[in-house]
């Protein structure tokens, strides 16, 4: 099994504790806490080695440079605190943990540096501290150490950690980790994410988070770590939308925390409200029910609570399936006929059973029988036995039984929904879209020339004529427009644009045509056209007497029912928008919903981050409430969705490409059955930061796009060719048959390890990787094989793999390689070594290092003429340490 470089924090063999002399008479009290949370530790079990050291014992500190200590707590005042961590780098100690609270800025940025000089993993200050239960373990502060269990809490906030903790005490909830973090930390909440998604003693993971710091670095821990295993989110610092300072529809709607919502569901993670919705999340998603929807079946013996659940359920999104109100006198046979016949509703996704008390019932007689017959295998069933008394040893007997249990009908709903929403989010956790889609390629550099010339003139806001050229680049459809300088020639312009048509001022200050009388529709003759640019002119002037006025476009109506944007045959057209705002810290985020001059008003916002392709864009335009005006309706058809998915797409390109857009309204974009089309456009540019551009690996995006544009072709040496290109997570049924397929020789040279076929979650964070701090190359073989009917069938398979994941100081990478055994001898390992180390080099890496095994002569022999220096591992003799400097 490979060991995490957090492991010394963690799982320390040796602990040495900095808490003032041990014999003083009167210890602080963080020392004393300290004093008996290690002392019960070791009562209970831990059988690692504690020394208590004071700063001035020389001795015993040198004696510690010679052990090697995994891990050093520090409980001192204020000013010994840095000559304590000091010591701890000098010692060579591998982590340290800061429990001295109310530590100034200052002080933690002296410490971090020092820690980083040191090459120390640094928790804290101002951390509460961390309990490993498994292990017997409590280096907190934050009170007894809790009851073993599947469960490791993460919290930025310590106060709440405690709070947690005793209330799971009393609940009976256990942990295999608690790690709190405090707002100074230096390892972070992607570093313990990344420990955690690898722990074998943690099966769920809950987060309470405050902020964070780099969305690029979160995004990926969090993505990694709940591809192997549920993870529940509670996130604190919630305000309302809107920005005073936006200069688009699109910001001024879209809130922190809608983007952080849509964060959320990108990374697979099921976000809650409460905190005690972690727990009943967490219990609910260990249970690994089958892929469900979103559509429950209510079991009831009263009406009331069955009311308050399907209220709820709409609350939440959900469809409730059907009601069975089996009545008060239901008994355990009753119950156990509903719930067979709810699990074979097709149309029913999981199950809620509501058991009221009556006063001649019998709760637990009814939890029995249910009990005889539940499976946890099949769909969710979630039990709410309301009250107290009477019905809690029922509701303890069915719990024992893997089923979620609640004493309110709301709790159970909530459960439900989580178990809906990871499914849901997990889908989207598994797209990988590339920059591009697959339609037709872009101007991107016409594109690039338009905004650097708007920046040029030293403005950040285009004309509606530069925005509708700059979506002409990406191929989004827009209606004609044309500038007119005078009444003439808009009345010029008109006549041969055809009437009715469009008139709106157009002003590089103006954010809002229509707040300023600056729109004229339906404009229907020579005579209109010169009335309504004079109104218009007047009104603007008087409305902003200090804007600049290009002049009025004229362009011709859209969406009057009269087979436009697109077709012959009328069909009602529909207003929509798409959007894109920048988020401080995600980025770009794009936007879609109801258009139209009510946009903020509406505030219709469904959110995704980009990169998008069809699935996710499908997704995007279903969240929003405009879906429901885009179906068929009054025997008219539905619009063109796959148009709309194609403007969608080619938003995500523009974002992906021009790192220097900040705001965007597209809007309103007419669409009907024939097609959609923009018809009017707002967008804000700004200098993008240095580094940000597609050529520095799009920096600007939290989420990295699969580099497709790396897949290479090479030929093999005794005839055809194999493709090398980035690992997706599709790829991993083809992983799992490549390891497979390995003799027991290659598998052991590869892992170390005698394992048939990789475990499901090491398969998981093998094929699920970010681009930016892990890269892994997959080399694909097509073979042709004869068929039982004589037909020839074309499949692919994994014969070789290459990757290096960055190391903690950023600095430097670690690889690993293996090909598969029939493809001995074909160029594959030293092709896939050369593509692996001009990945890191790109990535401005310096130094690329591997661990090989000593008895592994032909990897050795590889090394050697690949340019690396071959030594000895300093720490484990049956290996050898592989450098080489890129």
């Amino acid at each position: 099994m490979e060991r995490h470089y957090l492991n010394p924090l963690f799982e320390p063999r040796s602990i040495a504790v900095f808490a003032g002399d041990p014999g003083a008479d009167a210890p602080t009290t963080l020392a004393r806490t300290l004093r008996r949370a290690l002392s019960a530790s070791v009562e209970a079990g831990y059988k690692g080695t504690i020394t208590w050291l004071d700063i001035g014992m020389t001795g015993k500190l040198a004696d510690l440079a010679s052990t090697r200590v995994d891990l050093a707590l520090v409980a001192l005042p204020h000013e010994q605190v840095a000559a304590a961590l000091e010591i701890i780098g000098r010692v060579r100690c591998r982590a340290a943990l800061v429990l001295s609270s109310q530590l100034p800025p200052a002080l933690c940025t002296q410490l971090h540096q020092t820690a980083h000089r040191y090459g120390v993993h640094l928790l804290g200050p101002n951390s509460l501290g961390l309990q490993r239960p498994g292990l017997h373990l409590n280096t907190s502060a934050l009170g007894p150490l809790p009851a073993k269990g599947p469960l490791a809490l993460v919290s930025q906030s310590g106060a709440l950690t405690a709070s947690m903790l005793d209330w799971a005490r009393a609940h009976g909830v256990g942990f295999s980790s608690v790690i709190s973090l405090g707002p100074n930390t230096a390892i972070e909440l992607p570093q313990v994410l990344d420990f955690l998604a690898t722990d074998g003693a943690t099966q769920s993971i809950l987060v309470y988070m405050e902020g964070i710091r780099q969305a690029r670095g979160f995004m990926s821990a969090l993505r990694a770590a709940a591809y192997t295993k549920p993870v529940v989110v509670m996130k604190a610092g919630r305000r309302a939308a809107g920005s005073q300072v936006a200069l688009t529809h699109s910001a001024a709607i879209v809130g922190a925390d809608d983007v952080f919502d849509a964060a959320l569901r990108r990374a697979g993670v099921v976000r809650v409200r409460q905190f005690t919705q972690l727990f009943s999340a967490a219990q609910c998603l260990a249970s690994r029910y089958r892929p469900v929807g979103r559509r429950l079946a209510i079991v009831t013996n009263g009406g009331g609570p069955a009311v308050l659940a399907a209220d709820w359920a709409g609350a939440l999104g959900l469809e409730v399936a059907q009601v069975a109100d089996l009545g008060e006198d239901a008994d355990g046979a009753a119950y156990v006929r509903a719930l067979g016949a709810a699990l074979a509703d097709k149309t029913a996704d999981g199950v809620l059973l509501i058991h009221s008390p009556k006063a001649d019932g019998d709760p637990m007689a009814v939890a029995e029988a249910i009990a005889a017959v539940h499976s946890p295998a099949g769909k969710p069933v979630v039990g709410c036995w309301l009250g107290e008394a009477t019905t809690r040893t029922a509701r303890e007997l069915l719990a024992a039984r893997q089923m979620p249990m609640f004493r309110t009908p709301e709790a159970a709903v909530d459960a439900f929904h989580s178990i809906a929403s990871f499914y849901r989010n997990q889908q989207l956790l598994q797209q990988t879209p590339p920059p591009l889609s697959d339609l037709a390629e872009p101007d991107t550099e016409g594109a690039r020339l338009l905004v650097e010339g708007v920046l040029a003139e030293r403005r950040k806001v285009l004309t509606e004529m530069e925005s509708k050229a700059l979506l002409a680049a990406f191929r989004i459809p827009v209606t004609r427009t044309m500038l007119a300088r005078s009444a003439n020639e808009a009345m010029l312009i008109a006549s041969q644009l055809g009437y009715p048509v469009a008139l709106k001022i157009d002003s590089p200050d103006i954010a809002h045509k229509s707040d300023v009388h600056g729109v004229a529709l339906g404009v229907a003759s020579a005579a209109q056209v010169r009335e309504r640019y004079e109104e218009m002119l007047l009104a603007v002037r008087r409305a902003r007497p200090e804007a600049r006025i290009h002049g009025v476009t004229v362009q011709p109506m859209a969406g009057r029912g009269d087979g436009t944007p697109g077709g012959d045959t009328p069909s009602p057209a529909r207003e929509v928008y798409v959007g894109m705002t920048t988020d401080e810290p995600f980025g770009p985020v794009i936007t879609f919903g109801a258009g139209g001059t009510m946009i903020e008003l509406i505030a219709d916002r469904a959110m995704e981050l980009p990169p998008l392709n069809k699935f996710l864009a499908g997704s995007l335009i279903e969240r929003a409430r405009a879906a429901e005006m885009l179906g068929p309706w009054r025997g008219a058809p539905a619009a063109d969705i796959d148009a709309l998915e194609q403007i969608l797409l080619r938003v995500s390109e523009m974002v992906c490409a021009l790192p220097q857009l900040r705001e965007m309204d597209i809007n309103p974009i007419i669409v009907d059955a024939h097609g959609a089309v923009a018809v009017d456009a707002r967008i804000v540019v700004e200098h993008a930061a240095r580094g940000s551009g597609a050529a520095s690996n799009y920096q600007h995006l939290a989420i990295l796009p699969y580099p497709a544009r790396q897949e290479q072709t090479w030929p093999l040496k005794g005839g055809g060719v194999y493709t090398v290109r980035p690992i997706r997570p599709d790829d991993a049924d083809m992983l799992q048959a490549f390891v497979r397929g390995l003799s027991p020789e290659s598998r052991w040279f590869r892992f170390a390890s005698h394992m048939p076929e990789l475990p499901a979650r090491m398969l998981a964070r093998y094929t699920l990787i970010d681009y930016d701090r892990e890269m892994a190359l997959v080399a694909i073989l097509k073979e042709r094989r004869a068929a039982d009917d004589g037909a020839e069938t074309e499949s692919e398979r994994i014969v070789g793999v290459s990757r290096y994941i960055t190391n903690p100081d950023a600095a430097s990478c670690e690889f690993s390689l293996v090909v598969a055994d029939d493809m001995s001898g074909q160029g594959l390992g030293t092709r896939l070594m050369m593509s692996i180390i001009e990945q890191a080099r790109a990535k401005g890496l310096a130094e690329i290092i591997g661990l090989v095994l000593v008895n592994n002569a032909k990897m050795l022999e590889l090394m050697a003429a690949l340019g690396f220096t071959v030594q000895a591992a300093p720490e484990d003799p049956d290996f050898k340490l592989v450098v080489k400097a890129l």
